[in-house]
């Protein structure tokens, strides 16, 4: 199979909601990526337009409370709001997977080990938990990652135990215990590679939460601080324009709402097609 045709047939094998999905989540993806130089005003613009200003030429999503352009704000807030949940969904789908493939193949009682703490992790009710580590440690950058990894890593060890669980009773994995391969070898080669797609679909899950949490709490005001901002943090910044339909309160929601949205369109069509299949059968 010629490799390059691989992006071709994954995008026809999604349905048309997922390929809607698929293309709101890269347009936030670029926006995070490239969305600072492509911003028409600097972010440190105070005072350039009129307060809670609505749309116009100068200013095509209006003006904050202080003048700033918002579509420069929320364009800045992007690589924010994206890249610290993109950042702390690796980890913990990573942490979690890693973590799920050792109880299964490792003895029994590191199994019932980590089975209680994330079990124990798992009662704890996330957004609470969350409230408490930031008021506890403070909300740097690299602290709401921590907080967020915390916080849904127990999640997606659960998901990875229960898959590999069950993979590690298969017919294959007990041939290449008969032959003596080691355990690590057996849960990267045999029961990781049948992991991966229902792994990248639980990951992108985990990354719709994370962008909700890190934005409910920078709008309770622990989140990112000034002078930077994430959506979460606009829409705090202006909620004095709620009742006017102040674009300036509206935009950032509708950003937020927008990757969410398309994020989940994306992950419903993952979850309803077929694994692609990358080898011949039996290969």
């Amino acid at each position: 199979m010629n490799i390059l045709s691989l992006p071709w047939r994954f995008l026809q094998s999604l349905s048309w909601s997922g390929r809607l999905g698929l293309i709101m989540s890269l347009f936030w993806l670029l926006m995070a990526v490239f969305g600072t130089p492509l911003a028409p005003h600097s972010i440190d613009d105070i005072g350039g337009g009129p307060l809670m200003g609505g749309l116009t030429s100068d200013n095509l999503l209006g003006t904050d409370y202080l003048g700033r352009d918002m579509l420069s704000r929320i364009l800045y807030g992007a690589k924010f709001s994206i890249g610290l949940a993109l950042s702390a969904a690796l980890l913990a789908s990573l942490i979690g997977t890693l973590l799920a493939l050792l109880a299964a193949v490792a003895g029994r009682w590191l199994e019932e080990l980590l089975g209680r703490v994330n079990d124990a992790l798992l009662v704890l009710p996330g957004k609470v938990l969350s409230l408490m580590i930031v008021a506890v440690f403070g909300s740097s950058l690299p602290m709401l990652i921590l907080t967020a990894v915390f916080t849904y890593w127990p999640g997606a060890f659960r998901i990875a135990f229960a898959m590999a669980s069950s993979l590690r009773s298969m017919d294959y994995v007990r041939a290449s215990r008969l032959r003596g391969e080691s355990r690590w070898y057996i849960a990267i080669h045999d029961i990781l590679p049948n992991m991966v797609h229902p792994m990248l679909t639980d990951f992108g899950l985990r990354f719709v939460y994370i962008v909700l949490l890190l934005s409910g709490l920078s709008f309770l005001g622990l989140g990112v601080q000034p002078p930077y901002a994430d959506w979460g943090t606009l829409v705090r910044e202006n909620m004095q324009g709620l009742f006017d339909g102040s674009p300036a309160v509206l935009m950032p929601a509708l950003a937020i709402a927008s990757l969410t949205i398309g994020a989940n369109l994306f992950i419903d069509s993952l979850q309803a097609m077929r694994p692609m299949t990358l080898a011949k059968e039996g290969a």
